[in-house]
């Protein structure tokens, strides 16, 4: 199953998208929802959905190549981001593996859906994009182990997440200004229920995660690359504050590209999704 939200007439729908049945609005397959893909998540509902699509008649449906996706949702209560967190990743910058997730958070105004344009802000002169698989919570997430962490977790989906480097370059501790210009995280076209991607790979040790300029692969590696793997990453970060439904984790990226006006930036996940952002000066 994969929860998803559309451009439509009426502004921006959620969606369920079916891989053999197509894109059906979540009010045809639950008429007495209402609300976005994050009401969904916060109601515990979500999972539901998968069974109501299975016998829901075909005319609900319309092929996924009829819609323009929007991001999933707009106003997650966290957005994480985990820097250096790909061994390969650290020794490119020259930077030793921190020995614990070097976190930082974003606000939702830097959310931006596929096809939006990432703007580059005149306060930068070398902002970079990084492809990430990106974490979905689905359920109150306090305290766990890892061991446990995965089962707080709804689904994943693909990441662009950006920086203006040149920023970051002057101080350390401008990593939160370096991260936060708007439009400076793409997410979706849909999140990947959880079970649907470790009944693909048998696990998320096997994604492979690729940071692609232009049509060209410039970084790829695999989740089994990561120094914190996902489920740590839950437990670590559920263990310094609440985790709710709707809040995204972004698990760190094998490699960043520099971008420039007339680029096109994406993030290929297989069997998750492929994320694409065209860049226009801001």
């Amino acid at each position: 199953m994969r929860l998803a939200t559309v451009h439509d007439a009426r502004g921006e729908t959620p969606v369920l998208v079916h891989p053999g049945r197509g894109v059906a609005d979540v009010a045809e397959l639950m008429p007495d929802h209402s609300g976005d893909v994050m009401a969904l998540l916060g109601d515990g509902r979500a999972r539901r959905l998968a069974a109501l699509a299975e016998t829901a008649p075909a005319a609900v449906f319309r092929p996924e190549e009829s819609v323009r996706f929007a991001a999933p949702y707009r106003r997650p209560r966290k957005i994480w981001g985990i820097g250096l967190n790909y061994v390969a990743h650290a020794g490119d910058l020259t930077e030793s593996v921190p020995e614990e997730p070097a976190s930082f958070m974003k606000g939702d105004h830097t959310i931006i859906g596929p096809g939006d344009p990432i703007p580059l802000p005149p306060q930068s002169e070398r902002v970079t994009a990084e492809a990430e698989l990106g974490l979905v919570i689905g359920r109150l997430c306090r305290n766990v182990e890892p061991e446990d962490a995965l089962d707080h977790v709804f689904g994943v989906f693909p990441v662009l997440d950006q920086t203006a480097e040149d920023i970051l370059a002057r101080n350390p501790r401008f990593l939160t200004r370096s991260k936060n210009f708007p439009g400076f995280l793409s997410f979706g076209p849909a999140i990947v229920a959880l079970p649907e991607v470790m009944s693909a790979f048998g696990g998320l040790a096997d994604i492979e995660v690729s940071t692609v300029l232009n049509g060209e692969v410039r970084r790829r590696d695999t989740v089994a690359h990561m120094r914190f793997a996902p489920a740590f990453l839950v437990s670590f970060h559920s263990k310094v504050m609440p985790l709710f439904p709707g809040d995204i984790i972004c698990t760190g990226t094998p490699g960043a590209v520099v971008l420039s006006p007339g680029d096109v930036a994406e993030c290929r996940i297989d069997g998750v999704g492929t994320l694409r952002n065209p860049v226009v000066a801001g």
